[in-house]
């Protein structure tokens, strides 16, 4: 029935994939937090500018930031309420930022009014990659890029496939997954709009093979006339980085440095072309997203559809979570990070709480010298040498590490740091490089 590929990226890791638990449980409404705590930094970009004022009173929906210029999207109010206060609140960074408090009126509906929709049969390009920044989308993968700038082909460019991405290789998350299932008519309007705004020819939906339930009720409901092909891809970590599943579906390598336009490709997160598809006919804002809250420490696991804003210690409080929870991590276990503040919310960005008890928790060792086993470089899917960069780091050996090892090529998967036999924090190494390199970049730039 499918198309299954028996094409895949070099390298990679299969972690344990802890997906059972919630995999089956259909997404459930998330009842609305007494005081919503909203961050103006919450994607890539600049972050969004308030426009309400502190004592204003706001509907579900409104306007309460807008974009920042290009590179920025606006938010929504996520419920009914008064703007109690405008100052710093805390992000998963570590940082502060601008933000909102919104304390919530009692018995706060879901309804939100109507706005003016954008019609995907006779509005042109520009109108749609217009309304998709107007409603505030970015990728709900968790990069939170901004989607009417990925949307935008450079002019010389041609996107030729449009590959929507289900596969969540993510540990613990099941969030694509359901919407997959439960939301399919959402992602087939999205796919018209995606269509119009991108003019690709055809489109491709890359599931792994432990989502074949979802798989099989998406190929069952292509609306007849739309090029949509399914197609099924082992499961491999990370399988769901775009480089990859361009690697595996279509045998294309995305140039160091490159996009995945430059092979032809446009790549979306299938729960972004989901809320594309809800938002842009009713002119609506995102003001909630699919959430998977998981792992050990947790009671009542599940997929929820969650407000905007809610703050993490209220979900966790909801949910209800063990005694001896010892670290909590937004995102996966992977790509995701451990959180040190309770206090900050539930972003756009934000695709799945897990929580971790004492017993559960990976015990790392004191990192110990690298003995140069190769695990790394084996489990790399850029092929870079992890092991060598991580000793550059050490020293702070940054250009080398940009001009001989090709480090800004590195997204980040954590293959490297999950099979080291030395516990060496090599991800973190190199986010921490990256980092630097930028600076270094910025700085001389500014003289």
């Amino acid at each position: 029935m499918f198309n299954f590929s028996k094409n895949t990226f070099k390298h990679g890791v299969h972690p344990p994939e802890h997906k059972d638990d919630t995999c089956t449980m259909k997404i459930k409404q998330f009842p609305f937090a007494p005081v919503m705590i909203i961050p103006m930094a919450q994607h890539l970009g600049a972050p969004s500018q308030v426009v309400v004022k502190e004592g204003q009173e706001v509907s579900r929906g409104q306007l309460i930031a807008k974009a920042n210029g290009y590179m920025s999207v606006p938010i929504h109010a996520p419920v009914s309420g008064v703007i109690k206060k405008i100052g710093l609140v805390h992000t998963l960074s570590g940082n502060r930022c601008e933000g909102i408090y919104l304390e919530a009126f009692p018995f706060s509906g879901q309804e939100v009014p109507a706005g003016h929709g954008v019609d995907w049969r006779t509005s042109n390009q520009d109108e749609i990659l217009a309304g998709v920044q107007q409603a505030g989308i970015v990728g709900l993968g968790g990069a939170a890029f901004p989607t009417h700038v990925k949307l935008k082909v450079p002019d010389g460019k041609k996107c030729e496939v449009l590959m929507l991405n289900g596969i969540e290789c993510e540990p613990y998350l099941t969030t694509d997954h359901r919407v997959m299932l439960e939301q399919s008519s959402d992602i087939f309007m999205g796919i018209r709009y995606l269509l119009r705004s991108t003019q690709a020819e055809r489109v491709i939906i890359g599931i792994e093979a432990n989502k074949l339930d979802a798989a099989e009720h998406l190929q069952n409901n292509i609306p007849e006339g739309l090029p949509v092909e399914v197609k099924v891809v082992p499961v491999k970590y990370p399988q769901g980085a775009e480089k990859m599943l361009i690697k595996s579906v279509l045998d294309r390598e995305v140039p160091s440095g490159g996009l995945p336009i430059d092979v032809g490709v446009v790549v979306v997160n299938i729960a972004t072309c989901a809320e594309i598809g809800r938002l842009l006919p009713y002119g609506h804002g995102i003001q909630e997203r699919v959430v998977t809250i998981t792992g050990p420490g947790v009671k009542k696991k599940g997929n929820y559809l969650i407000p905007i804003g809610t703050p993490l210690r209220f979900a966790l409080e909801e949910v209800g979570v063990a005694d001896n929870i010892s670290e909590v991590y937004m995102g996966g276990p992977m790509m995701g990070m451990s959180v040190s503040n309770l206090d900050i919310s539930i972003t756009k960005g934000t695709s799945g709480i897990v929580v971790f008890t004492e017993g559960e928790t990976k015990k790392q060792g004191k990192p110990m010298a690298c003995i140069k086993c190769g695990a790394c470089v084996q489990a790399c899917p850029m092929s870079l040498n992890p092991s060598r960069m991580g000793i550059l780091a050490k020293h702070e050996a940054y250009q080398e590490m940009l001009d001989q090892e090709h480090i800004m090529d590195c997204f980040e998967c954590g293959s490297c740091a999950y099979v080291c036999p030395s516990n060496i924090p090599l991800v973190q190494y190199f986010r921490q490089s990256k980092s630097s390199i930028r600076k270094q970049k910025l700085k001389a730039n500014a003289h």
